[in-house]
């Protein structure tokens, strides 16, 4: 029987060691202890955790893969399935209510944006001038939708349960974005991000930052649109500084 210590499973399945870690936490991963108190793991591990990640990959929360991990336990093939099922319906009917709030969202920017393009009125700014109008409060970000009543990220255990490939693909994508900032103002707990206002630039941020939130819970996302301002702000605990810094540029 062969058994792996973390570091050689980390190396084995190309999961990050932290998020071994954060597995086992959350109950997904057993792992026996050696007398020093070093985890080992099975033979099992790599295939659990290649369940774990295909399940990820079609949007389950940790608490749904843990059930379908115990009901996988009993070995029968058709019972997970059986399981599985109102899951992905969910998930698709989740994914259509964002769709069409993206879309509603990118009707809304076009709008603003084909006013723009006419004759801009003369003299000062009115309430009639079209720079202010209707539905310019700020849209924040969570997983299941483009609202955030609560702070649940403050408690949120600072762990990513990407891999190494995944998480190098999400750094990169959040750096291109960023690079694009015109402007970048530390606050409270993080960083405030300004980018040229347009449609295109608005769908990519909430559609990236509602991918992050989906894999980091400890990331809290507000998206600030108004016809003349486009503003990203992120924050996260004081334990998650590195990783802000990572993708975002905020200094550790």
């Amino acid at each position: 029987m062969t058994t792996y210590r973390i570091s050689q499973l980390a190396e084995r399945s190309g999961v990050p060691a932290t998020t071994l870690r954060f597995y086992e936490d959350a109950g997904l991963l057993p792992a026996d202890r050696t007398p020093s108190g070093y985890r080992m793991y099975g033979d099992d591990a790599v295939e659990r955790l290649a369940f774990i990640s295909s399940a990820k990959l079609l949007g389950l929360a940790l608490e749904e893969i843990r059930e379908l991990l115990d009901v996988r336990e009993e070995g029968v093939c058709a019972t997970v399935w059986v399981r599985m099922l109102p899951l992905v319906a969910s998930r698709i009917a989740e994914t259509d209510r964002r769709i069409a709030e993206l879309r509603a969202f990118s009707a809304h920017l076009a709008s603003v944006h084909a006013d723009l393009s006419g004759p801009a009125p003369a003299g000062a700014c009115g309430p009639d001038c079209g720079c202010t109008t209707t539905g310019s409060a700020p849209i924040e970000l969570s997983p299941t939708r483009l609202s955030l009543e609560a702070e649940p990220w403050r408690d949120a255990p600072v762990a990513c349960t990407l891999d190494g490939a995944e998480l190098g693909e999400r750094t990169e994508q959040w750096q291109q974005l960023c690079a694009k900032a015109t402007d970048r103002e530390e606050i409270p707990d993080g960083l405030r991000l300004s980018f040229p206002p347009g449609a295109e630039m608005a769908g990519e941020l909430a559609a990236l930052a509602a991918a992050e939130q989906d894999c980091c819970a400890f990331f809290d996302f507000t998206l600030h649109l108004t016809p003349t301002i486009l503003q990203l702000e992120v924050r996260a605990p004081e334990s998650a500084a590195g990783m802000l810094a990572d993708l975002f540029g905020v200094p550790a």
